[in-house]
């Protein structure tokens, strides 16, 4: 798949079949930020995500729970990884909350998704996939975008770990 593209995505399961295909780039490490308003199709994407990575789980929106850890299963395309699901509505934008998430530890070993995260998960890592989705109104029809974005900081973590910080 492409470092950067844009879809069309009439049904559900068109959602769910690119989230499949971005799967395949990912590995233990990567971030996944979503963008995108209420309906967008954030949750179903990350079915996707999940199905593609083959982790094990039935994916749904963690409000509640804030953040879900899906167990490593088998997967087609590379080594098997565990998938991170956060949704960070609830957070409200702290920055204090999500640290208290330990989303970096979680990075090192898998797959981290955050709906509602753009403008506060990015700081996890040097490097994500931004994932802008919208709806249009009045139908089921979305539009996904997607890019990576190197933002070239450490994430806090490792500047919390240096030496006279």
């Amino acid at each position: 798949m492409a470092d950067r593209g844009e879809r069309l995505l009439p049904e559900v399961t068109d959602t769910e079949a690119l989230g499949r295909e971005l799967a395949a780039g990912l590995r233990a490490g990567d971030l996944v930020v979503l963008d995108g308003p209420l309906g967008a199709g954030k949750t179903a994407l990350t079915r996707g995500i999940a199905a593609g990575l083959g982790v094990g789980g039935r994916v749904s929106s963690p409000t509640f729970v804030i953040a879900r850890r899906h167990p490593a299963g088998e997967r087609a395309d590379g080594p098997p990884v565990p998938l991170v699901h956060v949704d960070a509505y609830r957070l409200g934008g702290s920055l204090d909350e999500l640290d208290a998430l330990d989303l970096d530890t979680e990075l090192d070993d898998a797959v981290v998704v955050v709906e509602w995260g753009s403008g506060m998960a990015e700081r996890l890592t040097g490097r994500h996939l931004l994932v802008r989705m919208s709806r249009e109104p009045e139908t089921e029809v979305r539009t996904a975008s997607w890019e990576w974005v190197h933002t070239g900081a450490a994430p806090q973590a490792a500047r919390d770990r240096q030496p006279g910080s």
